[in-house]
């Protein structure tokens, strides 16, 4: 097992790193809308904080070598599941004609209060 700490992106906020890599896959810990630099949220909206999102965990993912569409999985964590079609909006354009799978749920609270948080499973191919 290889842990992955990407400087890049913005810093854990716990004790965990951004990624574990076991054999051909990458478990990326969940994401919230963090600017990398400042460690304050981004964006009021769920369309701005699913685009932070996904570009923390493309950051993660180029820091390995990879990119979105070497996701295999994702776990999205809505506060509020009314924000599934702004979130999928954004999640559909940024992943393009990729299409992992994924699970989407509402939870009762995101850390640091965020709108979002999303996780994935990638795939290292060789």
């Amino acid at each position: 097992m290889q842990i992955h700490i990407i400087d890049e992106a913005p810093e854990a906020i716990g004790p965990y790193c951004h990624a574990t890599q076991v054999g051909g896959l990458v478990f990326c810990s969940g994401q919230t809308p963090l600017d990398p630099e400042t460690m304050q949220l981004v964006g009021s909206d769920i369309e701005q904080q699913t685009e932070q999102v996904l570009n923390n965990l493309s950051i993660v993912l180029n820091g390995l070598g990879l990119t979105l569409g070497n996701v295999v999985k994702t776990a999205v964590f809505l506060k509020d599941m009314d924000d599934f079609q702004g979130m999928n909006a954004v999640y559909a354009r940024l992943f393009s004609n990729h299409r992992p799978a994924r699970t989407t749920i509402a939870v009762k609270q995101n850390p640091l209060d965020a709108l979002v948080e999303i996780e994935c499973i990638a795939e290292i191919k060789e």
